[in-house]
Formats: C-alpha cells, structure tokens, sequence
C-alpha cells in the first residue's frame, strides 16, 4: 500500500509530537484518545477505512534501524526524541505498538459528534505514545469515512428519485461510477478513496480501488466492474471528417449480446452525434442486444442531460413504466460524467423527473468531486484525549476554547449505544450498564482482532 520509504511508522507523525513524552504530568500512566466527526456536510457518516490502515502499517514491528533513522532525521530537524521510550518498545514488545484500539464496525451509519474509534496504550511506559500517533490514526478514520460518507449520501439522493420515478432498485449499485483515480494525490489515496466509494456502489474505473478489496478486506469475488469506454482521444484520434468510422469501430469492436459500451459524443458537436446514433447506427444498437450508453461530457450539466434524452427519446423511442415514467429501450443508456456532485446529481434527476423521465434512463460519473474535493473539515474530524491514568487515578480531560464552544471535547473513558429511543449516543464507560457497546477492540499490542471482509462491510451500509 505504502512506498517503501515512508515504511518507518516513528516518522509518521507531525514533527511536534516526538516532544510531547516530556510534557505529560508527572505519574502518568495511561492516556486514552477518541476520534469522532464534530459535524459538517453530512448527517449520515459511513465509518470505513481503519482496517486497511492496521493492516498496512500496524503489524510490522519497528526495528532498531528505524530507531536510528528516526533519530538521525528528528535531533537536527529540532525535536527531541525518545530514545529510550522507542528502545523500550522494541525490548519489551519485540517492536509491536503496545496499544488498543477499539471501533465501531466499518460500513456502520453514523452520526456527528458520536464516537467512532477509541485508544489507549497498554504499557505504563508508554503513556505517551496515544497521541503521538494521532497524525496517522486520525487520516486513517477521515479520508475513507469522508468518501464513503459523500458517496453514501449521493446514493440516497438517487435512490429517492429511482424510488419515485422507476419500477425498483435493481440498476442502484451502477448509478454512480468512479472516474476519480487521476484526480487523487497518490495510488495510496486512490486505493483508499475508491474503496470507500465502493461500500456503496459497485462501478469503478479505479483499479487500485479492486486491488485494494482484496488485499486488505478478503474480497474473494470481484467486488466492483467497469466496462469498454471512449474517450476524447479514440474518437478524434480519426479525425472530424471520420467521427462517423469512430462511432462504428466502438460499436463493431464492442457491442454484442448483453454487453455495454459507453461513447463519449461531444467531441464536437453533441446534437449531431446523437442524431447519427439515432439515424445511420439505430439498426445496429437495436439489434445488438446489448446497450450503447452515451456520454455528453461538457455544456451546463442539467441542461444537456436534459435535452440530450429529449433527443434520444425523439430517435429511438420510450415506454412508460410502471409508475408513467419515460424508459428508453433497453439498448439505449446515458452517463453523465462532467460537472456531478451531489448536488447537480439532484438537479438534474428533479429536471428529468419533472420532464417525465426515469431515473433509470441515467447513471452519473464522478472524479475528484468524489475522492478529493474534501479535506479533514468536510466532516470536522477530531482526535482528542479525553482522559489520563496518573499514579494509578483515572481523570477526565477535556479542551473547552471560551471562543469556540463548537471545538469542545468529550470526557472519560467512553462508550457507544443505543438508548432506549434507538438513537446512538456516546456515554461514559462505566455508565453503560445493561447496553451494548458498539465500539468493539480491532487491535491490541501488535494483533488484529477483526478481520471484516468487504461484503460484510457492504451490508451495513445498505440504503
């Protein structure tokens, strides 16, 4: 998952915290931490992502080469750095992390301001060593919960319009396709992120998305699909005056008995495109038994979506379903794949629904919309100590900034239930009485305890 060179999990903190072993109070034993979304864009959160992360970074021990490395980079960058504190890790623990972790399951719906994952050193020596891997717990939770959140609720939004507008939900899990992989940062972030959006769906043009499936979450099946598809530069590789030969090389090289093919048709005029589709290939497409979906790929999208089946309907035809909406013929399909996100995704299956189409005529494309446009804020994750063991005492602790009451943090040792009313509600740990704690142990000293593969992960999200 990771290049070699960052494999030195010591160094994968922010540069500050390799001085913080020496500002703990005298006597300190144990600190526990929690990780929760403050708020933000969503109110239904789709936790995902920390397993992946255990696997790939939490079951290797450190080495006392990594030892020296990290004390050769952190003494001249201008830290200390706990020697002692790492060279007793490696003795005492042969270099595995002496530390616990629990979490609520991956794929579960959340909300904002419940706990999702909690943790705590196991070793007194080691009081220090919770926060200091705050920086890599804390992008293990937001990036992949932040995707698959966003993801989720693009999902609802469709799943509201085909409940509407179509006769079920059986097309849902390919209404929104992943077109992201070259928008991301990394291959690392590509894995991560394309993931997460496929908790949700199962349309993917992110490979690293599928590999990842099954190398940390035992996908044994194919978890995700895409199919042949255009793009700009096999269609006007043959030039305007052939576009027509373009056209015809995708339908002959792609085409058949229960196959789908997309074909970007903007290239240069969209209209004309879509009338040589309706005219001089209409035989062909009809025939095929397989379906031919379009993609108009620039304009203003609600606009062109729009006209785009008007004109589809004019050529080929559409029945009415069983709830009076228009249906093109099964061999006919249109993806939108410019200008989606969640809200133009609403936009334009309203404009449709009310123009009397289906959504069932549609399925979206969505690139960096979906992976990257978010940071940590999206969701207003946080990472916080709530509470401190010293010479042998548990205390709360918590951070109330008088100018910003938004930012104040939990106390104790915490829990997650559901109350009598059924909602979530994050509650102290010795109050948890008759309930069931919905935060379950993962990871403990070096060992992982769950071990969910991904269609369990699927199940808990299901709209």
């Amino acid at each position: 998952m990771h290049n070699p060179i960052f494999d030195n999990v010591i160094l994968n903190t922010d540069s500050y915290k390799s001085s913080h072993y020496l500002q703990y109070p005298e006597g300190a034993q144990f600190v526990s931490s929690y990780i929760e979304s403050r708020g933000g864009d969503y109110q239904d959160i789709v936790f995902f992502g920390l397993q992946m992360f255990i696997k790939s970074y939490l079951l290797t021990p450190i080495t006392a080469a990594m030892i020296d490395e990290a004390e050769q980079i952190l003494i001249p960058h201008g830290v200390p750095f706990n020697r002692v504190g790492w060279e007793y890790i490696l003795k005492t623990h042969n270099g595995f992390l002496p530390i616990r972790i629990e979490a609520i399951p991956e794929g579960m719906v959340t909300e904002p301001s419940q706990i999702m994952a909690q943790i705590v050193n196991t070793d007194t020596r080691c009081f220090w060593l919770t926060s200091y891997l705050e920086t890599m717990l804390l992008r293990a939770c937001w990036y992949g919960t932040t995707v698959a959140t966003r993801s989720y609720n693009c999902k609802k939004v469709i799943a509201q319009y085909l409940r509407e507008t179509a006769d079920n939900l059986s097309g849902l899990d390919f209404k929104l396709h992943d077109f992201g992989a070259r928008g991301v940062s990394s291959q690392e972030s590509a894995a991560i992120s394309g993931l997460a959006h496929l908790v949700n769906f199962k349309g993917t043009d992110t490979l690293a998305a599928v590999l990842a499936a099954k190398r940390y979450y035992n996908e044994a099946n194919m978890p995700a699909f895409s199919i042949p598809a255009a793009e700009h530069s096999t269609i006007t590789s043959w030039g305007r005056d052939l576009e027509k030969e373009a056209y015809r090389n995708m339908l002959t090289q792609f085409l058949a008995k229960d196959k789908l093919v997309a074909v970007v048709s903007d290239s240069y005029n969209l209209w004309n495109a879509l009338e040589m589709w309706g005219t001089e290939f209409k035989s062909t497409i009809e025939n095929s038994q397989g379906t031919l979906v379009i993609r108009p790929d620039s304009g203003e999208p609600v606009e062109i979506v729009l006209k785009t089946m008007q004109k589809l309907d004019a050529l080929f035809g559409c029945s009415l379903n069983a709830k009076g909406y228009k249906i093109l013929p099964s061999y006919i399909r249109v993806i939108q794949g410019d200008g989606v996100n969640i809200n133009s995704i609403g936009d334009i299956l309203h404009t449709l629904k009310e123009a009397g189409y289906s959504a069932d005529n549609l399925a979206f494309g969505m690139g960096a919309g979906l992976l990257q446009k978010l940071d940590r804020d999206t969701l207003k994750f946080a990472m916080k100590a709530s509470a401190v063991q010293i010479n042998g005492e548990w205390r709360d602790v918590y951070k109330d900034p008088i100018t910003d009451h938004g930012k104040q943090s939990k106390r104790g040792r915490l829990a997650l239930i559901r109350n009598g009313a059924g909602r979530l509600e994050t509650i102290a740990q010795g109050s948890i009485g008759t309930h069931t704690n919905l935060l379950r142990p993962v990871f403990h000293n070096g060992k992982l305890l769950v071990d969910d593969t991904f269609s369990q992960i699927r199940e808990r999200a299901i709209i």
